[in-house]
């Protein structure tokens, strides 16, 4: 049962009948206290306001309409009408037995799912991932998984960047590299013997930006290409080719689960652009401004009444992102039958998805039955919240980073525990050397910026990955302590204060993945698991479990089970492994 839906329900329901505006929102909440009970539902102060009441006088009335005979053990009122529910300890034992006989741990599916497209991660290909790809891709992964779970069916799409100038680009510089080779007589280069395509690619945007003829000679290339030019076509294939495979490389080093079927590039929508802006112009939303075609929407106007154009086709007749992504939305509600569009792109891009979402409103490209949600994140930073770069500069291979992070696991494992054999250690150093990169992200609320820092991502304390994972562990090392299995079966009693609060927080995964759904906030599930630890481990201190007599044992084992099994859960929800010991 999801309690704050539950409760939320009924007592809105209460207020109703207590004489309060249809629809008014109980407002319930874990309580902030433990004295407090709970929950609490602190509704009554806004609806009392609307119906110039006093507060308490409406929370009685609101008791009085309120039946949770059958969870709660108390519904008190405090202060001036707050509203403090304490469930019954036996209640909360059959919730929680409900959990533990189940392997979804009682989460229920979404009724009626939903098909939801997530755009994510989205590489400009032609070269290596960088750090900047990072909070994408994790943070996108995070949703679809967290999704799926919850019944969702999930369409993940990759949208990267394999078309237009930077394919000319190349094509220009290898075609350049070959004329020098065969007038020397030399073996002919080609695509598959580059010996560094990011080295390749610098040398290439040094010629465009600095070489006007160069740069010329890469647009004549790019119109070969999307004139349908075969040698070109077959040239960029080949470019694609290398650049997905690193891509991919990358996914599996990260745990990701976007996989080559998942690629859905931005050559892939160039047959429908012209009828994209064909059908802009049916519409009557198209304007001619210096040459090129635009859409102005009032919605957009500045301070001056001057409205910034949404420019979907250039003055020569090129096309541009804005109209690929009109396209992509025709293209995931039409044909992949999207009732939920997700896209996962930093906070830069703001203003262009305002007007993108509102001119595939007007063009009725997205009906309104269709959410279109952007979900904005900032920058990963360095040290003096600056960009996050080698000391020399340069942009960091994400690979790179993530080897980094599995070295500095390695050597964090093998000191506190020599001993491990050198297998298990260096897939325990991958585990939290890749989880701790991936968890420091998405435990920040992801609107904001943060700043890189391995020693505190890396920490055993606080809310890290490696925290959650030795959390993780030493509840299991219970078992292999009491050499146990994993099916204790009995009855949960829960007699001491902390039993009680972790049964609570146990019960509360449930509207903790509802939240991270509607919100697109994986760090809300982060606060979650660190709660839930820091609930077991004031339970481990207080109250003996192995040592216990029976039938408390069994009751204590199953909570510590059923604890393991959550945090596994909610870091898998992450995409993030868990370790059997540390």
């Amino acid at each position: 049962m999801n309690l704050k839906h539950e409760l939320e329900s009924r007592i809105s329901a209460a207020l109703t009948a207590a004489g309060a505006p249809a629809g008014s929102p109980a407002l319930v909440a874990p309580a902030a206290k433990v004295e407090f009970g709970d929950y609490q539902a602190n509704g009554v102060m806004a609806a009392a306001k609307k119906l110039k009441t006093k507060p308490r006088d409406l929370a009685e009335k609101v008791i009085a309409n309120l039946d949770l005979s059958d969870l709660a053990e108390t519904v008190e009122i405090a202060g001036p009408g707050f509203i403090n529910i304490t469930f019954k300890s036996d209640w909360l034992s059959q919730q929680l037995a409900t959990a533990a006989e189940d392997e979804r741990l009682a989460i229920a599916k979404a009724a009626p799912p939903q098909r939801v497209v997530i755009d994510y991660s989205s590489p400009n290909l032609a070269k290596e991932m960088h750090v900047g790809h990072l909070r994408s891709t994790i943070i996108g992964d995070a949703l679809a998984r967290t999704l799926e779970f919850l019944g969702h069916d999930v369409q993940r799409q990759n949208h990267v960047g394999d078309w237009g100038t930077q394919f000319g680009m190349l094509c220009a510089y290898l075609d350049e590299l070959t004329e020098v080779r065969e007038s020397k007589d030399a073996e002919r280069v080609t695509v598959a013997k580059l010996p560094d395509l990011e080295e390749f690619y610098r040398k290439a945007k040094e010629r465009f930006d600095t070489d006007e003829a160069f740069a010329n000679k890469s647009r004549d290339f790019v119109v070969r290409l999307q004139s349908g030019d075969d040698a070109v076509l077959h040239t960029r294939f080949q470019f694609l080719a290398i650049s997905l495979s690193h891509c991919q490389e990358v996914y599996d080093r990260l745990g990701a689960t976007l996989t080559p079927d998942d690629v859905c590039g931005e050559s892939f929508y160039n047959d429908d652009l012209p009828k994209v802006v064909a059908d802009l112009d049916a519409k009557g939303l198209l304007k001619e401004s210096e040459g090129a075609q635009c859409v102005f929407l009032d919605a957009f106007k500045n301070k001056d009444d001057d409205i910034q154009p949404f420019i979907v086709q250039k003055s020569d007749g090129g096309y541009l992102y804005a109209t690929t992504d009109l396209a992509a939305i025709r293209h995931r509600i039409g044909t992949l039958g999207g009732d939920r569009l997700i896209y996962v792109v930093g906070s830069e891009q703001n203003f262009h998805f305002q007007q993108l979402f509102a001119v595939a409103r007007a063009a009725e490209f997205a009906p309104k039955n269709v959410s279109l949600e952007y979900v904005p994140f900032g920058m990963m930073l360095g040290k003096g919240r600056k960009r996050f770069r080698t000391r020399e500069g340069g942009t960091i291979k994400l690979m790179d980073l993530l080897d980094e992070a599995v070295k500095r696991a390695g050597e964090l494992v093998a000191e506190k525990n020599p001993s491990l054999p050198e297998t298990e250690r260096d897939d325990i150093a991958r585990a939290v050397g890749i989880g701790a990169v991936k968890y420091a992200d998405l435990s920040q609320n992801r609107t904001s910026d943060y700043v890189f820092s391995w020693d505190k991502m890396l920490s055993l304390e606080g809310n890290t990955a490696p925290y959650m994972q030795y959390a993780y562990a030493r509840v299991r090392s219970i078992f292999r302590k009491g050499r146990l299995s994993d099916d204790v079966t009995g009855r949960i009693a829960l007699t001491e204060p902390a039993e009680r609060v972790l049964a609570v927080r146990l019960l509360q995964l449930s509207e903790t993945l509802d939240a991270v759904a509607a919100d697109c906030l994986p760090n809300i599930l982060c606060s979650y698991l660190f709660d839930l630890a820091g609930a077991f481990m004031s339970f481990y201190e207080t109250c003996p479990v192995l040592k216990a007599d029976e039938p408390t044992r069994t009751s204590r084992l199953m909570l510590s089970d059923l604890t393991a099994r959550t945090i596994r859960r909610g870091l898998a929800l992450l995409g993030i492994e868990t370790v059997e010991r540390m």
